[in-house]
């Protein structure tokens, strides 16, 4: 049994559809209105069959009251993390503080240049994104005096202003799968986003890469206990009782974010799964 602590979500991963916008919104709204904790789309900028992810969660924000946004996650080769920094908090202070920040690496390289975007090497995207992130936080950190002044590799700052704050702490949600990825996440992030059919070996590799996330944080001086571990589930058939209660009790996963643009199947994972699920969790951590 491995418990980090946290009480569990549920979220939809909403395809974001050029061609049925209406339809994407509706199905957020459904997400709300079903109980659900998150709602999550996919950032591709430079794929026009996606609506574009900042302008949707910007949108669904105002369309919604309680429940929290993400992309899944920000490609941040097309987002400049200081531009970033400045959506994020404009977000999080438009929707009361539902915003939190997924964010990757970024793939798809021949894309990203096509775009206008640098194409790093894997090795190379994984700094990247560690600077990005110091970055974010550096420019979210009002409480310090003065411009931020980073000189990074990849990403520098000479003086740029602080703000605004953010209406909460902004979760970082970072998708990662590789050894210095997820070594990443445990120094720096505060949340594990990956798919579960990219796993090699499914529910298999969860203990060893909990163990890389947890003796990172630990090497930084961080409790491993502040990292929630999410789950984007891509099958919505794969979301039984049955297996996101084993994810939870036995590997820590606290956050299932299930894909599926049906609204029926929406309603099914808010009003029926995920109380049962909750109901068999803290049974779970009582027996445990």
């Amino acid at each position: 049994m491995t418990d980090y602590g946290h009480d569990l979500l549920f979220g939809s991963f909403v395809t974001p559809s050029s061609a049925r916008p209406a339809e994407v919104v509706d199905l957020a709204v459904a997400s709300e209105r079903a109980g659900l904790d998150l709602v999550t789309f996919q950032d591709h900028p430079y794929q026009p069959a996606l609506l574009d992810a900042q302008s949707l969660l910007a949108f669904v924000a105002a369309r919604t009251t309680r429940v929290r946004l993400a992309a899944n996650v920000t490609n941040l080769p097309l987002r400049p993390p200081a531009v970033l920094a400045r959506t994020a908090a404009t977000l999080d202070l438009l929707s009361g503080g539902r915003f939190e920040l997924g964010i990757g690496a970024g793939g798809f390289r021949e894309a990203v240049v096509a775009m206008g975007g640098r194409g790093l090497a894997p090795g190379a995207s994984v700094d990247a994104l560690a600077e990005a992130i110091g970055l974010i936080r550096e420019l979210w950190n009002t409480e310090e005096r003065g411009g931020v002044h980073r000189d990074g590799t990849y990403y520098s700052a000479h003086g740029a202003k602080r703000g605004p704050r953010p209406a909460h702490d902004i979760g970082v949600w970072v998708g990662a799968y590789g050894p210095r990825m997820l070594a990443l996440t445990g120094r720096l992030a505060t949340g594990w986003l990956p798919s579960y059919d990219y796993l090699k070996e499914g529910a298999a590799s969860l203990p060893a890469m909990n163990a890389r996330i947890d003796d990172a944080a630990r090497e930084a001086g961080r409790d491993p206990r502040e990292i929630r571990r999410f789950l984007n589930i891509m099958k919505p058939e794969r979301a039984t009782v049955d297996f996101l209660t084993e994810l939870a009790v036995e590997h820590g996963i606290s956050g299932f974010v299930v894909g599926g643009d049906d609204e029926g199947a929406i309603r099914r994972l808010g009003e029926e799964v995920a109380p049962a699920v909750r109901r068999a969790h803290a049974s779970g951590r009582a027996g445990g």
